[in-house]
Formats: C-alpha cells, structure tokens, sequence
C-alpha cells in the first residue's frame, strides 16, 4: 500500500465524526469535541492522507475544519448535492440513502477535487488565529482552575474574566470560519463534478476503471486505520 494516495471522507454530526479510508476501506469513530478532534488530527498526521473530503452541513463540520486547516492538512469542504450526484450516477446510492463517509471517500478519489495552496497572508492568519484561540482556552483552564480556592470577592472577578475570555473565544472561532470560508478550502459553491467529463451513465464505469479497490473490503475496526 506504500506510495498509494490516501483519501479520507468525514461524516460529521453533532454527535461524532464518521471516519472512511480508502482505499483500505477502514472506518473509524470519535467524538465530534476537542478531545475527538485532536485525537482525528494526531491518527491524520500518521496517515499522511492526499485529501480528506467533508460536507458543509450548516455549521457542524466548522470545529473540525478549523482543526484540519489549521494543521494544514489537505482539506476540501464541499456542497452535499454535489456527492449525492455524484453517488447516484455511479450507483452507490438510492433516493432514500444517506451519504456517508464511505461515498465522501469515494468521491475524494474518484473526482480529486484540484487542491489550491492558500496564499501566505491566508496561511499566515489561519496559524495566527488558531494560536490566539489556543492561548485563550489556556487561560480559560487556569482562570477556572483558581476558582476552588478564591475568596468571594477574588472568585467574582475571575468570573468576570471568564465571561470575557469566552466571549473572545467566540470572536476568535468567528474569524477562523471567516477565513476558512473565504479560502480555497472551502468549495461548496464551485460544481465540482464538471472536472468529470460526461456525468452520466458513463461515470461509473471510468470511476471503476480508475480506481482498483472500487469495491469495499471489511471494515476494520483497528485502531490503526491503515493496518
């Protein structure tokens, strides 16, 4: 398996992220918090994936983005209408279906979306940010962590800090959808499958012709997804 691209599709709910390699056809669970985001951005790291594939599902899928981009991973984040067409014309999927990350995976490698470099004042801001962000939730911990063993008056102006390091927060996730939104990570708007020529009937048989391990293998719980 050594020096084949890796594709990963990401499922995102609020409770979870669905994870999908391929083509190994592994799948993997976390939590869709802090905790299940950095343990996703540590097996990532390992994998070393060509492009990982998610939708944009009104609001969900932004923690994990900011996490991913700011990690630079190769990340596209694209409209659901755009793999559920895709999915239909290859046959992977029914009106009634849902789209997981199995077909999120599949459509990775079978489109490869064209990945764009962020330009250096994108790059710059996205690490910039996501290091106020990380320097905030720190002191968050500490302020909180003083709490137990502040007297009244003490634990009524750290409680007033806390309010506002939170709402600094919250400015700070702001800034980074802002600018993951208005990078090229974000492709919901673009028509992806133009890059496949003759959507159509036709599609499933180059998907097929173009990728050898079309047809899912066991799914492998191991805790090494490219084991």
């Amino acid at each position: 398996m050594e020096g084949t691209p890796i594709f990963v599709g990401i499922d995102v709910s609020k409770a979870g992220l669905d994870v999908a390699v391929r083509p190994m056809g592994s799948r993997e669970f976390v939590a869709n918090d802090a905790a299940g985001i950095e343990i996703l951005v540590e097996r990532l790291r390992e994998l070393q994936p060509a492009l990982i594939v998610l939708e944009a599902t009104g609001g969900v899928e932004r923690a994990v983005t900011r996490a991913l981009a700011s990690a630079e991973f190769p990340v596209v984040v694209i409209n659901p209408r755009q793999v559920r067409d895709f999915a239909k014309a290859t046959g992977q999927l029914a009106k009634t279906d849902t789209i997981d990350a199995a077909v999120l995976a599949r459509f990775g490698e079978a489109v490869r979306p064209a990945l764009r470099p962020l330009p250096d004042e994108v790059t710059w801001e996205l690490r910039a940010v996501v290091t106020r962000r990380r320097q905030l939730t720190e002191m968050i911990v500490a302020e909180t962590n003083r709490l137990s063993g502040a007297s009244k008056a003490v634990r009524k102006r750290i409680n007033a800090h806390l309010r506002w390091l939170e709402t600094e927060l919250k400015r700070a996730d702001k800034d980074l959808d802002q600018s993951i939104r208005q990078s090229p990570i974000w492709r919901e708007n673009e028509d992806l499958l133009r890059s496949v020529p003759g959507m159509g009937p036709s599609l499933a048989e180059r998907c097929l012709q173009s990728s050898p391990n079309w047809e899912d293998s066991t799914v492998s719980r191991s805790p090494r997804w490219w084991a």
